[in-house]
């Protein structure tokens, strides 16, 4: 797999990345509160809702704040042809999602191949979740060692902030539990993550009986 971070931007991809940092800026959207550690070279960015195919547009200029290029999986096969270049400056890490692939593996061996890799993760799946988290991005991060930085959006307001960088434990109720705590303290009322909440709860009860 092709290292992603050696970036050598094409015209195409120029002119996309200002027009994206254009939005960010005409939509008014802020980062309220923390920030993206940029003296640690790897770390894993998930964050919710999903409420928008937009929402790398929005990451991508939240990271622009700290001087960051995020990193997001694709299809492999985007990768090929005369989309790939463009794929690859946009912060594309391929990945093949087949039966036979393991997907969690391949990103563990792109950060191992990297010098620097600040992946973007919607662990809610897709925009009809009810707020439930999978664990395929709990499972990179042990998988590469590599801390996670939580990122609560406001979507309506345009707001969006970051937490701490935090190492995940062997335990993914426990983490879901902290992520889960984390979200609710900036944004106490927002259902999604009060299901969330409920998600975490319900896997420490399952821990504990099995």
């Amino acid at each position: 797999m092709p290292q992603n971070t050696a970036r050598k931007p094409t015209f195409l991809s120029r002119i996309m990345r200002a027009a994206v940092l254009a939005a960010w800026k005409a939509k008014g959207w802020r980062v309220v509160s923390g920030r993206l550690p940029r003296e640690i070279d790897k770390f894993l960015i998930v964050g919710a809702p999903h409420s928008s195919n937009w929402d790398f547009v929005f990451f991508l200029g939240a990271t622009a704040e700290f001087d960051i290029e995020p990193s997001f999986m694709g299809k492999h096969t985007l990768f090929e042809g005369w989309m790939g270049q463009f794929m690859y400056d946009m912060g594309g890490v391929p990945v093949d999602r087949t039966k036979r692939a393991n997907y969690v593996e391949q990103v563990a061996d792109a950060y191992r191949r990297a010098d620097r890799l600040a992946l973007v993760m919607a662990p809610e799946g897709t925009r009809r979740s009810e707020g439930e988290w999978r664990s395929g991005f709990w499972h990179i991060a042990r998988a590469a060692k590599v801390p996670i930085v939580i990122t609560w959006v406001d979507p309506e307001r345009h707001r969006i902030g970051f937490s701490e960088p935090y190492m995940p434990t062997d335990s993914f109720g426990r983490d879901l539990t902290h992520i889960a705590a984390f979200l609710r303290e900036h944004r106490p009322d927002y259902d999604r993550y009060k299901v969330l909440e409920a998600q975490a709860a319900n896997l420490i009860a399952a821990e504990e009986d099995a």
